[in-house]
């Protein structure tokens, strides 16, 4: 299933496996967290945030630079 969220004024596809309406509030939660008090590479990964695919309890943040892709735990 395909969704979109409004992050930092920008729309990004998110995918997931199944309808899991926790794991999208989960995921703005989390990266709202991360991006205060994270550190730097994944800051920098949010900050260029294209998409995200979410896989159970899991979120891989696709970025503009591959080098920069994440995956991270949503609980």
């Amino acid at each position: 299933m395909k969704t979109m969220l409004i992050f930092q004024n920008k729309t990004i596809p998110v995918y997931l496996t199944d309808t899991n309406k926790q794991a999208i509030d989960k995921l703005t939660t989390v990266l709202n967290r991360k991006l205060t008090t994270g550190k730097n590479a994944l800051k920098k990964c949010i900050a260029s945030l294209i998409s995200v695919e979410i896989i159970g309890s899991e979120a891989t943040l696709h970025s503009y630079y591959e080098r920069d892709t994440l995956t991270i735990s949503l609980y």
